[in-house]
């Protein structure tokens, strides 16, 4: 039994398309295309350009102009008339306004009027009297910590038990900061490379200005300096190029003495470097590498202690170990040089010695 719905489809069964679409106009043609053009406009998987249909009948006028694009939308913002407001702004306050509550104020006394003769006896008590009375009273907290002590040792107060509560602090005098390095880098550096006899000691700590270069040429420097004994550059960002650098000229320099790289940026492969150096140098007595920008960790620390094992010569040596093993090496090695350079002074012997053995761990 057929329904209306295909008896009505029925004659249409052999209708002639390609006659129909002939006898269509050119805006009807484009209205169909319209119309069976497949667009999604939520589809994120297909290009901007193919979620809808292209409306652009105008012929480009030219590029894309941003900054007469922006002056067009502006004039237009301004050309166009606001909206009214349903209801009118004419400034009135509507409710209830705030009022914040009155806190209660606290009595407070101005002054206190005593008797003639008791005040005339607490202007003329000394300070022991006073905090004998403070103790009696129980008023031991407006007495200062200087105070409180001198009490304890008075022999002339009688009431000492009622001290032995919370007292004042005393109040110390702010201290200033430090004041910044004033050395001059560049001046200093040409003093080192000119092997100035009156330079002995050079202090660069914290100037956080001077270039990787400049700390290198340092380096190169004191490989032919006769005089720098001290060398010191703490806080100023040296880096592993900077470490490799001090290490070569640690190889050659004869006369260094102390050598101080805390608080920088140099990672256990700079301090290794610093470390094998110290096998082809027999003048340097302290070097401090503590305070980097990261742990060494234990691997270097290890190397660290072996390489102090094998110098004979250093004897400060500046670094907090965070494995007890390494730690108790290198305090063994660095002790026993200074029992080698106690022995030798006793003996009146002038020069290294060498040891014959080292305990280990």
């Amino acid at each position: 039994m057929s329904t209306p719905f295909k008896k009505e489809l029925e004659k249409y069964r052999d209708v002639d398309e390609d006659d129909l679409l002939r006898k269509l106009s050119e805006e009807e043609i484009q209205q169909l295309e319209d119309e069976l053009e497949e667009l999604d406009p939520d589809n994120e998987l297909l290009p901007v350009g193919l979620r809808q249909k292209d409306q652009t009948k105008k012929a480009p006028t030219g590029p894309l102009n941003r900054d007469q694009l922006l002056d067009h939308l502006e004039k237009q913002a301004k050309e166009s008339k606001d909206i009214d407001d349903l209801v009118p702004y004419t400034g009135e306050k509507r409710g209830k306004q705030w009022i914040p509550k009155e806190k209660p104020m606290k009595s407070v006394i101005d002054s206190v009027t005593l008797e003639p003769e008791l005040e005339e006896a607490l202007v003329n008590a000394t300070d022991a009297e006073l905090c004998d009375i403070a103790a009696i009273l129980g008023m031991h907290t407006l007495m200062s910590n200087q105070q409180y002590y001198e009490a304890l040792a008075s022999s002339t107060i009688v009431n000492k038990e009622g001290l032995n509560s919370v007292i004042q602090p005393t109040q110390y005098k702010p201290v200033p900061d430090e004041l910044p390095n004033s050395t001059d880098v560049e001046e200093t550096l040409k003093q080192v490379m000119g092997n100035d006899p009156e330079l002995e000691e050079i202090n660069l700590n914290n100037i956080k200005n001077i270039p990787l270069a400049t700390l290198k040429a340092y380096a190169e420097a004191l490989k032919d300096n006769t005089h720098v004994k001290k060398f010191s550059i703490v806080g100023t960002r040296s880096n592993d190029p900077v470490a490799v650098s001090f290490a070569e000229m640690l190889k050659v320099n004869k006369t260094l003495k102390s050598l101080n790289v805390e608080s920088n940026f140099i990672t256990g492969n700079g301090i290794l470097a610093l470390m094998k150096a110290l096998l082809h140098n027999n003048s340097l007595v302290e070097l401090k590498i503590d305070n980097q920008c990261q742990q060494l960790g234990n691997k270097v620390e290890m190397e660290i202690a072996n390489m102090l094992e094998k110098n004979p010569v250093l004897l400060k040596f500046g670094y907090h170990f965070t494995q007890q093993g390494p730690r108790l090496r290198a305090s063994n090695a660095v002790m026993s040089n200074n029992d080698l350079v106690r022995k030798s002074r006793l003996q009146g012997f002038n020069g290294p010695i060498f040891p014959r053995c080292r305990t280990t761990v």
